[in-house]
């Protein structure tokens, strides 16, 4: 495994949802130990100069004001200037550092995100909005890696200087020193008692903020069914309602907040004036020089600052404390179809497969006392099923809408798993080899097919990445595409979603597709649905041809595309209830001779009984 393949599979141990904060973020930070490092070393430094500032402005009172002379002015000027310009190079220097950390750890982060998203079955899309993904893609990533990485750059600063100035106080004076640290157990508490508060509070307004995310995305996705339905208003007021509740969230969790910062302020108010009154009555008596005062008022202001930004720094670990857990849900959510590590150790995975040890795929798929439930459903929609499909076989699968016709197709595709029973491909049960490489001889043609954004010639090279463009183009005119090819031709831009094309012309993009995948399965779902009686005709022709000596599932509505099949599969209610040849369930007069009847009563011939 190369460098930069080892970096994009960036880890996805997250398993233990109740582990602490940093255990879940540890792999993210861990590879860029270095600059924490650094940015630690850097930030100690820029305490240290400055914790000495207000010893420069305690020697500049008490001397040169005091005593009221200039001698050494000249070079006390000189080496306050020196510190201040170095003070500013190093910070620079964190503040770079800091940077970097942000945007590397923002990017594994939603790398690990994506590539996780990857290996996810199409139940966990069903079962999740766009939107509830999306927030954690984007916005909860980035709320983890700015405050992670600004947390230790300004953490570092404040706590460091926090210790350099009790050391000096409390060398100094005692007295005045516990008077200013008096801040800390009082701030402390404070943080302590409203802490469960504002983590209940943040995950009630991150959790609506998904939904909103979620209605924005569903209402910008469905723009045309809203504007065809004339939905807007109600689309509104739906997201109104939504925006409604997080505003009272947000009002809620704001003022408890502020309620935190105000009573910080106060303190810190309070400190400076105990620490004035004590430390006036010690300069009244002689004991103290007033420069001294002047020391311990900038170390009180600097360190009531400093505790305030830490107990501000806690508040906001509380919240993204709750972005972790929502990016630690998502990264440790197991897949139902997984491979085993012996598999993945032989054939590799999606990102990184090992083709050289693919095995030819056939075609003989066998369905061995297979039973199947759905991972949210409670029947089994198929019941110790057995099926042979040679290689070369046709198997058509019909049945009313909503019948479940794709339960089959998604089994033989591994999207779900069997709950009992085995499926074997070429005489080897399907999991005993990677989902990748059998998907990699699969070829999937969809009713609503998706195209991705780009040109044509980019979505075909999806099925041959070192396709040539005469093979391209030998690949649409297969499906007589020859119009559409020579009308946009391969560099036109599909758009989003392949918006630009029609539905019909997407739906020719992805056939020629599929077919440079030279595929030993193919899988057609209403793969012609969208195209006009002509261009399925002659569709149908070239799918005849390339469908020989390759194994193929048709699921289809249209019954007159299915007629030579070699097997057709009647579902019902998400059983099969018949199977076989045309002839023969035109005979038994069952299930599929109401569905042929209803759809074809007046073709009807006595040819078909």
């Amino acid at each position: 495994m190369n460098a930069k393949n080892s970096d994009r599979r960036t880890k996805r141990p997250m398993k233990n949802k109740k582990r602490s904060m940093f255990k879940a973020l540890l792999p993210f930070l861990g590879p860029h130990k270095k600059l924490f490092v650094g940015l630690v070393i850097a930030e100690l430094i820029v305490s240290l100069a400055q914790t000495a500032v207000p010893l420069f402005q305690r020697y500049a009172i008490n001397i040169f004001i005091g005593e009221q002379t200039t001698d050494g002015l000249a070079l006390f000027i000189a080496l306050y200037a020196l510190i201040i310009a170095f003070q500013s190079g190093i910070d620079y220097i964190g503040a770079f550092n800091c940077c970097k950390i942000e945007m590397f750890v923002l990017r594994d982060l939603r790398r690990a995100a994506f590539d996780h998203l990857q290996t996810l079955p199409i139940s966990f899309y069903n079962r999740n909005s766009v939107g509830y993904l999306h927030a954690r893609m984007m916005s909860d990533t980035d709320n983890i890696s700015s405050t992670v990485s600004w947390g230790v750059y300004q953490g570092t600063f404040n706590g460091l200087y926090i210790v350099g100035a009790t050391i000096v106080m409390l060398v100094i004076s005692p007295i005045l020193a516990l008077c200013v640290l008096a801040i800390v157990p009082f701030i402390a508490m404070i943080a302590l008692c409203f802490n469960r508060i504002l983590l209940k509070l943040r995950r009630k307004v991150r959790e609506t903020n998904s939904v909103i995310t979620g209605s924005f995305n569903e209402a910008i996705s469905g723009v045309e069914s809203a504007k065809t339905l004339g939905i807007e208003e109600d689309l509104d007021r739906k997201l109104f309602k939504q925006t409604m509740k997080m505003r009272k969230q947000s009002i809620r969790l704001g003022s408890r907040r502020a309620l935190v910062l105000s009573i910080f302020t106060f303190a810190g108010s309070a400190v400076l004036a105990v620490v004035l009154y004590i430390g006036g009555q010690i300069t009244m008596r002689g004991v103290m020089l007033i420069g001294t005062l002047s020391m311990f008022m900038s170390y009180a202001q600097g360190i009531t600052g400093s505790v305030q930004w830490l107990m501000e720094f806690f508040t906001d670990l509380i919240n993204v404390r709750v972005n972790v857990e929502r990016i630690d849900d998502l990264l440790s959510t197991k897949g139902e179809v997984t491979d085993s590590p012996e598999v993945t150790e032989k054939y590799g995975d999606c990102f990184e497969p090992k083709r050289e040890n693919w095995e030819k795929l056939e075609g003989d798929i066998e369905f061995e006392d297979v039973s199947f439930k759905y991972p949210d459903g409670d029947e089994y929609v198929l019941s110790h099923f057995d099926l042979k499909v040679k290689k070369g076989t046709n198997v058509a699968i019909v049945g009313e809408t909503g019948a479940g016709k794709s339960t089959l197709v998604n089994l033989v595709c591994r999207f779900f798993e069997p709950t009992s029973g085995r499926i074997l491909i070429d005489g080897r049960d399907a999991r005993e080899r990677s989902v990748g490489w059998l998907h990699g001889n699969i070829g999937y043609v969809l009713q609503d097919p998706h195209l991705f954004s780009g040109t044509v010639r980019e979505n075909l090279l999806y099925g041959k990445p070192n396709a040539t463009d005469d093979e391209l183009i030998a690949a649409l005119e297969c499906v007589n595409a020859h119009k559409f090819a020579n009308k946009h031709g391969l560099d036109a831009e599909v758009g989003e979603g392949g918006n630009t094309l029609s539905v019909g012309e997407k739906q020719l993009v992805s056939f020629a597709r599929a077919i440079l995948v030279d595929p030993a399965i193919f899988i057609l779902d209403e793969a012609t649905s969208s195209v006009d009686t002509l261009t399925e005709k002659l569709i149908q022709d070239a799918i005849e041809k390339l469908m020989k000596g390759r194994t193929s599932f048709v699921i289809a509505h249209r019954l007159s595309t299915i007629r030579n099949a070699d097997v057709i599969l009647v579902v019902d209610d998400g059983k099969i209830v018949e199977r076989g040849t045309h002839s023969q369930l035109i005979a038994k007069r069952g299930a599929y001779y109401k569905l042929y009847t209803k759809q074809f009563i007046e073709t009807i011939t006595k040819d078909d009984f």
